[in-house]
């Protein structure tokens, strides 16, 4: 079989119109709408929800939290999915939210991160049955998680065993993006020692996080991706109530030394997840599970059922052989 030369490239004498083909694919894609999966995961109490409605404006997960000290604690007690069809100039975008229970809540957490594990490789499973149907659909609906964002508690002091375990199991089948709850109630000082405390444990257990190093991207993209890296884990308050700072309403906490404006970069770091999320990698993130994490679980369980299948073919044909063997009796062979 001959090899396909290099194409050359050629010079037109006149427009031609294929430079339309940009348009073209984004009025397709405006007509279909986007999909965005996003789990949450965390200890209960670190304000899970309320992070969530934070960052897309909206009330879209009830929160578990207590509005009072005499209210007992409200607990996730088992995996929840909450799905949105949100809205902006025009963009549709399908929201689906997975909220799980806080891990590390029993006396015994042996094994506590599995159920999160099983439900998102469960994800890639659906995907990858419905991709080797005989008759499949057009648009596959994509459940597949596309980025977990972790809770970290703000202790000060360095991650704990558990999470560091988690941490591990997650960010091999997920993009992991690291959060440090309620960071207000940290000082600056002690946000900055957290931070650097965390970034040395990842390192020293080779955890790795999103987004990745790759030779695809631009010079533009790569420097973007390192100042992400030096602000991870990302210290944030989330609040859906507004608070009047001089005269104008943001969205913020009151407490008795003042007031916290989630979106003053001088108080907490959740105006760059918002945008790291929602305006430079939301399709980053859709297309690296697609073709890092659920890839790799294509390939893992493809070749799982190829070497079964060559298993039992090969004991079909032991059987067969052993089934017409000749039998040999006092007069001879006997068939």
């Amino acid at each position: 079989m001959a090899a396909i030369a290099e194409p050359q490239k050629m010079n037109l004498n006149g427009y031609v119109g294929f430079d339309s083909i940009t348009s073209q694919i984004e009025k397709k894609l405006l007509k279909r709408g986007f999909q965005f999966n996003v789990i949450v995961v965390g200890q209960t109490g670190l304000g899970k929800s309320t992070l969530i409605n934070t960052i897309f404006a909206a009330h879209l997960i009830d929160s578990k939290g207590r509005t009072s000290a005499e209210e007992p604690f409200r607990q996730t007690t088992e995996i929840q999915t909450v799905s949105h069809l949100i809205e902006e100039n025009g963009i549709r975008l399908r929201l689906n939210i997975v909220d799980t229970p806080g891990y590390g809540d029993q006396v015994n957490n042996e094994n506590c991160w599995e159920p999160i594990i099983k439900y998102i490789k469960d994800q890639h499973s659906a995907y990858l049955r419905k991709e080797l149907t005989a008759m499949r659909e057009r648009y596959i609906q994509d459940t597949r998680i596309h980025c977990c964002l972790f809770f970290i508690s703000p202790t000060g002091h360095a991650l704990k065993p558990i999470d560091l375990v988690v941490l591990k199991k997650l960010s091999e089948v997920v993009n992991v993006v690291p959060v440090i709850a309620k960071s207000d109630s940290l000082t600056m000082e002690e946000r900055i020692a957290f931070k650097h405390r965390i970034k040395s444990e990842l390192g020293f257990h080779n955890i790795k996080l999103y987004p990745y190093d790759s030779d695809e991207l631009d010079d533009n993209e790569r420097a973007l991706n390192d100042r992400i890296k030096q602000t991870i884990p990302f210290a944030i308050v989330g609040s859906e109530k507004n608070v009047v700072i001089d005269g104008k309403s943001v969205r913020g906490r009151r407490n008795r030394w003042g007031v916290i404006n989630v979106e003053n970069e001088n108080h907490c770091e959740f105006v760059h997840l918002r945008d790291f999320l929602t305006r430079t990698h939301l399709q980053d993130l859709i297309e690296t599970t697609a073709q890092i994490h659920y890839e790799a679980f294509r390939s893992k369980q493809l070749l799982a059922l190829k070497e079964t299948s060559s298993k039992q073919h090969e004991q079909q044909q032991q059987q067969q052989s052993q089934t017409v063997q000749p039998q040999v009796g006092p007069g001879g062979p006997v068939i």
